[in-house]
């Protein structure tokens, strides 16, 4: 397993060193920040639960590379977004510092915005069929949106330090969490 997971997360770096801009590409700060998150370590497991889908429905290498990378781009905007003061002031992530606490929120915060736009920007070039492509932007837009991940989040947020019910836990989990792991799997099959 460990070889199998391995392989793919490999795959996915290496389509995320070329789809992210270069570290030394103006503005540098911006996207060496971005790369500092991406690259910060992970287990890529949305990433590989897209390839290993599309992989099931002999979907071309470079479209799910695409999707893996645009999901994962995704993923590092919110981490980045929730380790903010502003949410849950975290100073380590992945045992590194958090990106605002090397590069300041305002840049912490554009980050992740350029790596949420890249996502979508990735979407738009899977080559092939265009039906398919324009159905799961907008499912990916559907979650990470205010009923997906974000809803999850904002709900996350109104609830700390509050005792809460099991059915606000269970939105909780399956917005913020449960939903992009979701699109994982069915993203890969819809391309």
């Amino acid at each position: 397993m460990d070889n199998f997971l391995s392989t793919y997360r490999e795959k996915i770096d290496e389509a995320l060193d070329r789809y992210l801009p270069a570290k030394d590409c103006y503005p540098k700060k911006l996207h060496q920040a971005m790369r500092y998150s991406v690259f910060a370590g992970g287990k890529r497991i949305r990433g590989i639960l897209a390839l290993v889908s599309a992989e099931i429905f002999e979907v071309s290498e470079d479209a799910s590379l695409r999707l893996a990378a645009a999901i994962e781009c995704a993923h590092t905007y919110s981490l980045i977004h929730d380790d903010l003061p502003a949410m849950d002031n975290d100073d380590i992530r992945r045992g590194k510092p958090t990106n605002h606490k090397i590069y300041g929120e305002a840049l912490a915060i554009l980050s992740g915005d350029a790596l949420l736009t890249l996502a979508f920007q990735l979407i738009s070039e899977i080559p092939g069929n265009f039906g398919a492509v324009t159905q799961i932007s907008g499912e990916f837009s559907r979650v990470l949106g205010s009923q997906g991940m974000v809803g999850g989040q904002a709900v996350d947020m109104e609830s700390e330090n509050k005792e809460i019910d099991i059915p606000t836990l269970q939105y909780i989990h399956t917005h913020k969490t449960g939903a992009l792991i979701n699109f994982s799997v069915v993203s890969g099959a819809l391309l």
